[in-house]
């Protein structure tokens, strides 16, 4: 990331207590649950403090079934109605979106004009506004009875959008993406420099738009939210060579770089709708859950689609040397894959043979095992408030981040 936010760094109590992650190397098919839940969102943080998630108690095979056919476990339990669909229901909200973002980054440079609104063209799966509009909305008739999204709320759903796409720009131009979303990239079309004070604009408006709410407290949490994309971002760029430090490490990055955001902008939304502190901490912890289940997904998808469905290349992430989740787990059986993680998959071959091993070991399987315990406890936190079309849907999203194809 290019940019730097502010001069100071204020740490709130960002998420329940700790969860720990056990690593047993000689038992990798079993994990057991250390978690506990009892730091409250306000009390003032401090910086060494790391997010770690909780971890299946066993691994038990999961079917993975369509929302449309009921077969959910979330859809069975909760009694969602089949027929929603959660787009169609803040579809007016959404709608708008793109053009009232693109109506914040006019400038008087054409050219810059250009390359901020580029990624803002209505391809993207647009899931944290959705998830932004249908938390404040569950909320908000939680609270009042009356489902309105607040136009401070909407207001929300676009910063977040914005920092989102900022980010992307800035890992398009450290990643030297050629595509994006199945279009060429913002680097391949203008360059390194004007792509990454396009990021830069883009972030900055996005900070404008949020002084103008005129709220401290929203401004902190937003704020750490853009250091939590800042820290996500160097610790992708290093590793452990411990095993347990190793997964630890991971799952504080996926917290960091991609559901810190979510959890934080739940949060956000619900304290405007006039939430106490627990019920902030039910929408935060929807969020955080909710954001680590869909980058689990995310790494998943990168062994199992092709570049057609991604809209950017397969097995990315080993090219750029990442090891996530299903490489992580599919160590146990080929140890040799710890010595190549150490070097980044840096020499010839090893880019095919870590995805050789992936495939041959559980490591998909126990990525997908993950990722539905996480959607399991963000459906758990977002049970305690009142039933509604908009708490439905939240409940949905928990099925559709496990079974989308992209």
């Amino acid at each position: 990331m290019s940019f730097v936010y502010g001069n100071y760094r204020l740490f709130i109590s960002h998420l329940s207590d700790t969860s720990r992650l056990l690593w047993n190397t000689t038992r990798m098919n079993q994990f057991v649950q250390k978690s506990t839940m009892n730091t409250s969102v306000s009390a003032i943080n401090t910086p060494n403090r790391h997010h770690v998630t909780t971890i299946c108690q066993s691994y038990v095979p999961t079917a993975f079934s369509s929302i449309r056919n009921q077969s959910s476990q979330t859809v069975q339990q909760n009694h969602i109605q089949p027929q929603l669909d959660p787009f169609k229901l803040v579809k007016n909200d959404l709608d708008s979106l793109f053009v009232d973002i693109r109506h914040e980054l006019n400038t008087g440079f054409p050219e810059l004009k250009e390359i901020a609104n580029y990624y803002f063209d209505g391809q993207g799966k647009a899931i944290r506004p959705l998830i932004s509009i249908l938390t404040a909305r569950a909320f908000n008739h939680h609270l009042s009875g009356k489902s309105d999204l607040m136009s401070s709320q909407k207001q929300v759903s676009l910063i977040i959008e914005m920092i989102h796409t900022a980010s992307l720009i800035h890992d398009d131009v450290i990643d030297a993406a050629d595509t994006r979303r199945g279009k060429p990239s913002v680097n391949v079309l203008w360059g390194q420099k004007k792509s990454i004070f396009a990021g830069d604009f883009v972030i900055s408006r996005g900070s404008q738009m949020l002084a103008r709410l005129n709220s401290n407290e929203l401004i902190l949490m937003l704020s750490e939210a853009i250091i939590d994309l800042v820290l996500g971002e160097f610790m992708q760029m290093g590793s452990k060579e411990d095993v347990e430090e190793r997964f630890a490490h991971y799952i504080q990055k996926t917290f960091k770089k991609t559901a810190s955001l979510i959890a934080y902008t739940c949060k956000a939304v619900t304290y405007l709708s006039g939430a106490n502190e627990e019920l902030q901490e039910a929408a935060f912890q929807y969020g955080r859950n909710l954001g680590i289940a869909f980058q689990l997904v995310d790494d998943l998808l990168d062994f199992v689609s092709n570049q057609v469905e991604l809209g950017k290349p397969a097995a990315n992430d080993l090219k750029l040397g990442l090891a996530t989740a299903p490489v992580l787990f599919a160590c146990e059986k080929f140890p040799e894959l710890n010595e190549m993680i150490m070097r980044r998959f840096s020499e010839e071959g090893d880019v095919e043979k870590a995805y050789d091993a992936v495939h041959k070991s559980d490591g998909l399987e126990k990525t997908r095992i993950l990722a539905r315990k996480h959607a399991d406890e963000a459906a758990r936190h977002i049970s305690i408030i009142s039933d509604c079309p908009e708490r439905q849907s939240l409940l949905m999203l928990c099925d559709m981040v496990l079974n989308r194809k992209k």
